[in-house]
C-alpha cells in the first residue's frame, strides 16, 4: 500500500507539530536545575552502554534503534549522577531493553516496578531471561532476578491445609461447607485450589490457569494483616510468599508492581529488599496506582464482617456495642446522599467516633484472651484483628479531618439498595512520592505518554518532581524534602506517524452533552466503520455511551461489534484480533491496555474527550485546590486527566511499522475549543484534518489493501 493513501486533503489539513526528529535532539532540561541535556549525562560510558545493547538487541533477534540507544546511555548517566529521569519512549522504541542494560552494568540491585501483569510477565519469562544470557560473556557475571507481589497475591498454605476461618457460624473451616457446598462452583473452585496447593511451585495467582474468582481466591488467601507469621505457622518454611521474599532478597533485578511499590514508599514497613536504583515502567499509572493504595472506605458490610468475626472470641458487650454503632451508622448511610463531605455532619461524625471506640474496646478485648503457641483460634483472631485495625485505621482519619485529604459520600450505582459508604482519599500523593520515592537512589520513570502539551512539568509536578517548591494541587512541599535534581529526555518512537496514522476531528458535529444517545455522532461512527469494513476500536467516556452505541450499532454495520463486559477482557481482545471485520467497544482499561498490530485495528474512535465527570469528588477537589492558590484548576487537573487518557488511546492504533489507520475523534471541540491543541500536541502527531470525506476515502483505500488477510 502507497503511503499517499493517508495524506489528507491539502486544503483542510494542517502540518504535523515539529517534534525533532533525532531523539538526541529531543532532550529537555525541564526542572531549571542545571542538569545536563545530553543524552548520557556527565558520568555514562556510552561507548560501554552501545556493545552491552547490541549485545542484548542481537539476542532478542531485534534491531537496535536511535531512541533505545539515547535512552540507555540516558539511564546510565542518570544512575552515575545520582539523577531522577523521565522518559517518553514511544511504541516500538524497545524500552525495557533500554533501562535494564544499563540497569544489569551497574551492579547495584534495581527493582522494576510495572503497572501491568502482562509487562510483567515479559520481564521475567522473555527479555530478562535473555538479556541476562547475553551479557553474562561481557558481564562476566550471570545477574539473579525474581518476581514479588503483595502477600494476598499468594495462596497460604495454612488456609489451604487447615480451612479458612469463616465468617457464617457453621462450617469455621471449611469454606466448601459454608460457601455453597462443593458442588458449587464456589466450592469447587476452592477445592481445586486445594489440590492446586499440592502441585504449585510459587504458589502465585497468576500461574493458576484457569483462574477462579475472587471470592474463592480469598478463602485461600491471606493480607499481611491477618498472616500469622513465618515463625509461628506451621507451613512458615514451606510459604509461598516467604519464598518469594526471599528469592527477592537475592536477586539483582527485582520486577514488582506499582501497588507494592506504593506499600513499600508510603506505609513505613518495607517489603522490598534496599535498592539503589528504580525503574518505574507504565509511569503515567503511578499516580493512580498510589492513590488507590492511600484511599480508605468505611463500609457497614465491613464493619458487620468485623462483628461476626470478633464474636467468636471478643468480649460480648464490646462486640455489642461495635454491633449498635454499625446499626447506626447504616441508618445514617441509607439515607445519605452522595458527594464531597467538606466537614462530617454531626450525626455523622458521633456514629463514625463510635464504632472507633468500639473497635478499640474491641481490640483490646481479644488482646486479652490469646492464648500461648498456635491454634486453631489463633487464625480466626488474625482475621478479626485485621478487620477491626483496618476500620480503627479509617476512622481515625475520618475523624481527624486532615486538609490534605478529600471525604465523600459514595454510593455504588450498581447496587443502588445498597446503603452507601465514606470515602476518603489523599488530595494529592506528589507530596509523599517526594518524601518517600526519591531518598538516596536514582529513580527513572518511563512511559509512552509523559509529555503532555508538549512539556514534562505536569507529569513531574504530580509525581513530585516540582521544582517551584509546590505539589501538583499548589500546595507548598515540606522545605525538608528537597526538590530532586531530575531531566526530562523524550525519545520519540521508531514510527513515522505522519505517514501511518491520520488524526480525525469531526468538527461539524454539535458538542457532546450528557445525553449518551448523540444521534449524529452514531451516524458519523456508523460511516466511519463501514468505510473502515469493521476493524474498529471504539474508546467511549462511560460503559453507558458503550453499551447505547453497541445497541444502536449492531444492525447498522458488517461484522460483530464486541463489548466489553460480555466476556472477559482477555477473550474480547483474542475474538478482536482474529476478526478483522468486527469491532471491540469498551471503556477505561481498553484505553489503556490493547495491544493489537496489523489489520484488525485500523479506526480508533473515541467519543469524547474523556475529561472527569463533573460530580467527581477526587478529582474537583483537587481542581478547586489549584484555583485557591491562583492557578488553572480545569487545564491542571480536568483537561491533564483527559489528556493523558487521550494519548494513551491514539497509542492503540499504530503498534508496529506497518500499521496503518485513522484515530477519530467525535468530539468537535478538539478542533473549536482553546484547549484543544493542548491535547493534540499531547497525542502521536499524526496527520490532523476535519474533511470527513478524506478520511473515508482513505479508511476505504486501508480496507482494500487489507482484504485479502480478512477473515471469511
Amino acid at each position: 500500500m502507497s503511503d499517499d493513501i493517508l495524506e489528507p486533503a491539502a486544503a483542510e489539513s494542517s502540518t504535523p507539530s515539529q517534534r525533532s526528529a533525532a531523539p538526541s535532539e529531543n532532550a529537555e532540561g525541564a526542572d531549571g536545575s542545571g542538569a545536563s541535556d545530553a543524552p548520557g549525562g556527565g558520568g555514562a560510558e556510552p561507548s560501554r552502554i552501545r556493545e552491552l545493547l547490541h549485545a542484548a538487541v542481537t539476542a532478542v533477534g531485534g534491531v537496535e534503534r536511535p531512541g533505545q540507544i539515547a535512552m540507555a546511555e540516558a539511564v546510565a548517566g542518570a544512575v552515575d549522577n545520582n539523577e531522577q529521569l523521565l522518559v517518553q519512549a514511544g511504541t516500538g522504541t524497545g524500552k525495557s531493553l533500554a533501562y535494564l542494560v544499563p540497569a544489569l552494568a551497574h551492579g547495584d540491585r534495581v527493582v522494576v516496578a510495572t503497572a501491568t501483569l502482562a509487562l510483567q510477565r515479559q520481564l521475567v519469562e522473555r527479555d530478562l531471561p535473555r538479556t541476562v544470557e547475553a551479557l553474562h560473556p561481557l558481564l562476566r557475571r550471570r545477574p539473579l532476578f525474581a518476581m514479588l507481589k503483595g502477600r494476598s497475591n499468594y495462596l497460604c498454605l495454612h488456609r489451604a491445609h487447615e480451612g479458612a476461618p469463616s465468617d457464617d457460624e457453621d462450617g469455621l473451616f471449611d469454606p466448601a461447607e459454608a460457601l455453597g457446598g462443593p458442588s458449587s462452583k464456589l466450592g469447587k473452585d476452592i477445592m481445586r485450589l486445594r489440590d492446586w496447593a499440592d502441585e504449585t511451585e510459587t504458589g502465585d495467582r497468576d500461574d493458576l490457569s484457569p483462574g477462579v474468582s475472587d471470592k474463592a481466591w480469598a478463602q485461600l488467601s491471606v493480607s499481611s494483616r491477618e498472616c500469622l507469621g513465618a515463625t509461628k505457622c506451621p507451613y512458615g518454611g514451606e510459604c509461598f510468599a516467604e519464598a518469594a521474599r526471599e528469592r527477592a532478597k537475592l536477586a539483582d533485578v527485582v520486577v514488582t508492581n506499582h501497588a507494592l511499590l506504593a506499600i513499600d514508599s508510603l506505609e513505613g514497613a518495607p517489603v522490598l529488599p534496599e535498592h539503589g536504583l528504580l525503574i518505574v515502567d507504565e509511569a503515567h499509572e503511578l499516580v493512580s496506582r498510589v492513590t488507590g493504595i492511600a484511599t480508605a472506605e468505611l463500609t457497614t458490610t465491613a464493619v458487620n464482617r468485623a462483628v461476626k468475626r470478633a464474636a467468636k472470641l471478643a468480649n460480648e458487650k464490646a462486640v455489642d456495642r461495635l454491633q449498635a454503632a454499625a446499626e447506626n451508622y447504616h441508618g445514617l448511610m441509607d439515607l445519605a446522599d452522595a458527594g464531597r463531605v467538606e466537614e462530617l455532619p454531626e450525626n455523622l461524625h458521633y456514629a463514625v467516633a463510635a464504632i472507633r471506640e468500639a473497635c478499640r474496646e474491641v481490640i483490646t478485648s481479644l488482646g486479652e484472651v490469646r492464648d500461648k503457641g498456635l491454634t486453631d483460634e489463633d487464625a480466626v483472631r488474625k482475621q478479626a484483628m485485621a478487620s477491626l485495625e483496618t476500620i480503627h485505621d479509617t476512622t481515625d482519619r475520618l475523624l481527624e479531618g486532615s486538609v490534605y485529604d478529600v471525604v465523600w459520600i459514595d454510593r455504588n450505582d450498581r447496587f443502588l439498595a445498597a446503603p452507601a459508604s465514606l470515602r476518603v482519599a489523599p488530595l494529592s500523593v506528589s507530596g509523599l512520592l517526594r518524601e518517600n520515592l526519591y531518598t538516596e537512589r536514582s529513580v527513572v520513570l518511563t512511559s509512552a505518554t509523559l509529555k503532555l502539551g508538549g512539556d514534562f512539568n505536569g507529569v513531574a509536578a504530580s509525581l513530585g518532581l516540582s521544582s517551584t517548591g509546590r505539589d501538583d494541587v499548589g500546595e507548598t512541599l515540606d522545605d525538608t524534602a528537597p526538590a530532586p535534581v531530575w531531566r526530562g529526555l523524550d525519545v520519540g518512537s521508531p514510527f513515522d506517524y505522519p505517514k501511518q496514522g491520520i488524526l480525525y476531528v469531526a468538527r461539524h458535529l454539535p458538542p457532546p452533552g450528557r445525553d449518551p444517545e448523540r444521534p449524529e455522532m452514531l451516524a458519523e461512527l456508523a460511516e466511519l466503520i463501514q468505510a473502515a469494513g469493521g476493524r474498529t476500536l471504539g474508546l467511549f467516556s462511560s460503559m453507558r455511551a458503550a453499551q447505547h452505541a453497541a445497541e444502536a450499532l449492531r444492525d447498522k454495520v458488517p461484522g460483530e461489534i464486541l463489548l466489553q463486559g460480555e466476556d472477559t477482557l482477555g477473550e474480547l481482545i483474542k475474538n478482536f484480533s482474529a476478526d478483522a471485520e468486527s469491532c471491540l467497544f469498551g471503556t477505561l482499561s481498553l484505553w489503556q491496555g490493547v495491544d493489537v498490530p496489523g489489520s484488525a485495528c485500523q479506526l480508533v474512535v473515541m467519543d469524547r474527550i474523556p475529561f472527569p465527570r463533573p460530580d467527581d469528588p477526587l478529582m474537583s477537589a483537587r481542581q478547586k485546590a489549584v484555583e485557591e492558590h491562583g492557578g488553572n484548576g480545569f487545564m491542571a487537573v480536568a483537561a491533564t486527566h483527559a489528556a493523558l487518557l487521550m494519548a494513551q488511546g491514539a497509542g492503540r492504533l499504530i503498534r508496529s511499522a506497518a500499521d496503518r489507520g485513522v484515530v477519530a475523534v467525535l468530539d468537535s471541540r478538539l478542533a473549536t475549543a482553546r484547549y484543544g491543541g493542548f491535547f493534540r500536541s499531547s497525542m502521536p502527531d499524526f496527520w490532523y484534518t476535519t474533511d470527513r470525506n478524506q478520511v473515508r476515502r482513505s479508511l476505504a483505500a486501508i480496507d482494500a489493501s487489507a482484504a485479502p488477510i480478512r477473515k471469511r
